[in-house]
């Protein structure tokens, strides 16, 4: 996914595992959650922030930064969450929708 390690339990993503050059300020795990969910899950993860490659001051997707010190027990705790089904994080991703392009019909198949 992008260039990076997505994880899922069933249809719902849960975190992202990220490596990469551009922006390494943003490596590390990312959480799939919703803004209404940070300040309990920062309780439970300091370190945990928005990622800033996004642009925007607050995303719903928050990282856990790769160089931050608590990086182990942030990632490990983040691991126990997703194990018990914290409701706070994960997301179904929405469906694609079917391109739109013209359906050919061959000449055979209008007799």
């Amino acid at each position: 996914m992008f260039g990076c390690l997505a994880v899922y339990v069933g249809e719902r993503i849960v975190l992202i595992l990220r490596e990469r050059q551009d922006y390494p300020a943003d490596n590390g795990v990312w959480l799939a959650t919703s803004a209404e969910h940070h300040d309990s899950l920062r309780r439970l993860i300091p370190s945990l922030r928005s990622i800033e490659l996004f642009g925007r001051s607050v995303t719903h997707w928050q990282v856990i930064p790769s160089h931050a010190e608590d990086f182990e027990r942030a990632a490990l705790t983040a691991c126990a969450l997703v194990v018990a089904g914290d409701p706070r994080i994960g997301k179904v991703p929405k469906r694609r929708l079917k391109s739109k392009l013209p359906v050919r019909v061959s000449k055979k198949s209008r007799r």
